[in-house]
């Protein structure tokens, strides 16, 4: 009498499914703690994202307890074999085959400075799979029940980190082992006494054929990670005038308890695409192993948002009278102009007026120590608005003004102030002859005050820190650095969401 299995590749798969699932949903994990924040010519990151082993750490415990929570839902192929008995075979099938029970330890997962990656191993894995067995010799049939015990699985597996042409963020297996330390296999009810002892002659071979397939599942769905990350988008649109391109600009970087991902951080307006005229500066985050994560987003960065609105020529605006408030000083009138420019209700009586506002340059932001400084240089142009609806011009002012702010977080809110230090108001051309401009340059601060405080009072409430899709910040911290924005924060993984 002999034992035959017919060991097909949905056999194989059915005891190499969760394997892989218990081993490499780690990465996934991992990878999103990257994300929480993850051209290609090697230039200087404008943002850059560091993950501390505090947050690895915290990755691969998520990891590994949504892989634990999730065994119970794996459904395995069913097995067919037979046995050979010398008059006929008997064949057989395992059908409904569950996870019962899996002692999965821990795995280990750390930063790997010679394969710019990780190093994942798990040992001393131990599944038990219960099921039904149905056989069937000619017209007779039978059926009962089966328990299969997986004993001391151990994989390691090395992952290295990179950056593909196209400035995505790869993922590359550089070398898995994997090792089972036994198999028991136990049949029970109906004829089960015929072939229970023939089962240890092929539990070895059972053994080996899952040991083999165990590391090409694990680099599989390594290969499925990296093909992931390809797809994704390194550019995105923030709304309908700007793109924001997080594409990587230096390969990923590992010291012994962090891994450094610098990217481009360059907004662009969506019409003009036009690169500014300034680079990003070198700069380098704090190093902030208490918090799992930590993020620098450089002046650069904001300053191309910036710029992609005043290409795209967005920074510019009509001002009529409709538009000043009913209770104000001063509205957008010739005679109300007069005490300002006192030729002018003389040269054009009792007209309404409009007011063309633009920005002459880019508004520039820098960033020092605790501070955030802004320069705004603009131009108005005035217009008097005849009875049949045209135009004159009257006078073209430039308004200089520099403001200071701070920012901070507090209670899961951005939040911030500002003051100004300084607003000039000069006359560049007249239509209407020369006027001095002091008094609406005095008139022009009380304004531009009045205009602040409200401001402030929205920035003390603060704005909800954005949400991401699969993480969401807790306890974070901003520093205003010199040249960046220093934030640090752990985060909490929403594994509701999943990891796809």
């Amino acid at each position: 009498m002999k034992l035959i299995l017919t060991y097909s590749k949905s056999r194989e798969q059915s005891f190499n499914v969760f394997i892989p699932q218990c081993f490499s949903k780690m990465f996934p994990s991992v990878i999103m703690v990257l994300t929480l924040v993850s051209c290609t010519r090697g230039e200087n990151p404008a943002i850059q994202v560091a993950l501390n082993d505090k947050g690895l750490q915290y990755g691969k415990h998520v990891g590994a307890g949504w892989i634990q929570d999730k065994l119970e839902l794996i459904t395995l192929p069913d097995i067919s074999g037979k046995i050979n008995i010398g008059i006929g075979s008997i064949w057989f099938t395992l059908t409904g085959t569950k996870i019962v029970k899996c002692d999965f330890p821990e795995p280990s997962v750390e930063f790997n400075q010679n394969s710019t990656g990780f190093t994942a191993s798990t040992s001393g894995l131990s599944v038990a799979l219960t099921g039904r067995w149905r056989t069937s010799y000619g017209i007779i049939h039978d059926g009962g029940s089966f328990n299969i015990a997986l004993f001391n699985v151990d994989v390691a597996s090395v992952v290295m980190l990179g950056k593909d042409p196209d400035g995505h963020i790869s993922v590359t297996s550089v070398s898995c082992n994997a090792h089972i330390g036994g198999v028991d296999v136990r049949f029970h009810g109906g004829a089960s006494w015929i072939f229970q002892p023939f089962v240890h002659h092929m539990q070895g071979d059972i053994k080996d054929k899952i040991e083999r397939k165990i590391c090409p599942a694990v680099e599989e769905s390594i290969v499925n990670l990296e093909l992931g990350l390809q797809a994704m988008n390194d550019s995105f649109e923030v709304n309908g005038d700007l793109m924001l391109n997080m594409s990587l600009t230096v390969l990923p970087a590992i010291e012994a308890s962090s891994l450094n991902l610098g990217l481009k951080g360059e907004f662009y307006s969506i019409k003009t695409h036009q690169e500014p005229p300034f680079e990003p500066e070198p700069f380098t985050i704090p190093e902030q192993p208490g918090y799992m994560l930590s993020a620098g987003l450089s002046e650069f960065t904001v300053n191309s948002a910036s710029y992609g609105y005043f290409s795209a020529g967005l920074l510019q605006a009509l001002v009529n009278d409709s538009m000043i408030p009913p209770t104000s000083p001063l509205h957008l009138n010739t005679s109300s102009m007069g005490p300002f420019i006192p030729q002018l209700p003389k040269m054009f009586p009792d007209l309404l007026m409009d007011l063309q506002v633009y920005a002459r340059e880019a508004p520039g932001v820098s960033f020092l120590p605790g501070a955030v400084k802004m320069g705004f240089l603009a131009a108005v142009k005035a217009f008097a608005i005849q009875p049949n609806t045209t135009q004159t011009p009257l006078f073209k002012l430039h308004v200089d003004s520099e403001f200071s702010g701070k920012m901070w977080i507090a209670e899961g809110r951005l939040k911030g102030s500002m003051t100004m230090d300084n607003l000039t108001l000069s006359l560049e051309s007249s239509e209407v002859g020369a006027f001095k401009t002091d008094a609406l340059e005095n008139f022009a601060k009380m304004a531009m005050k009045m205009v602040l405080s409200k401001l402030n009072t929205r920035l003390s409430e603060g704005a909800v820190l954005p949400r991401m899709r699969h993480a969401q910040l807790v306890n974070p911290v901003l520093t205003v650095e010199k040249g960046f924005i220093a934030i640090s924060s752990d985060a909490e993984l929403l594994t509701h969401t999943g990891f796809n």
